[in-house]
């Protein structure tokens, strides 16, 4: 389990902002906690688990804490397929990594790149911004894809 964001530090964060620790954000960061490395979640993907859980929290408010803890860079907010928006703790490094993404099957890959990251972080300092995420998807198509189709891919 990441413990990168106890719930006291996020009810501290959120706190910090005139939010509040809800039960609803507090199962939602667990789940993402628990959730196996490499593995993306879709709001509906969520929705179906917390179904699953018994947790009685609706697809909108699940949307809404996605979104707000995206923008406090808890969480990654991905479109590794098109108008699909995917979610992910939002890994330090040496964890941090980027996807290589299939435009015809949706195969994604997780590839670490320490000069990306750093890139970023430059950029960011240079504005005087604070870095939350740094990250790069690639579309591509994958070989399998590439050898369905034409001739010349």
């Amino acid at each position: 389990m990441n413990t990168l964001y106890s719930p006291s530090a996020l009810k501290a964060e959120l706190n910090a902002k005139g939010w509040r620790l809800t039960p609803q954000r507090e199962v939602i960061l667990k789940i993402f906690q628990e959730l196996p490395q490499g593995n993306h979640l879709s709001a509906e993907d969520l929705h179906e688990q917390l179904v699953g859980l018994e947790q009685d929290i609706s697809l909108s408010t699940v949307y809404r804490t996605l979104k707000l803890l995206a923008r406090m860079g808890i969480l990654r907010q991905l479109e590794l397929a098109e108008g699909h928006k995917h979610y992910e703790l939002n890994q330090p490094y040496p964890n941090h990594h980027h996807h290589l993404v299939c435009v015809k099957c949706n195969k994604t890959i997780e590839f670490k790149s320490s000069s990306i990251l750093q890139v970023g972080s430059k950029q960011a300092q240079e504005y005087g911004y604070k870095l939350l995420d740094c990250q790069l998807t690639i579309h591509a198509i994958c070989p399998e894809c590439q050898r369905s189709l034409l001739p010349g891919w």
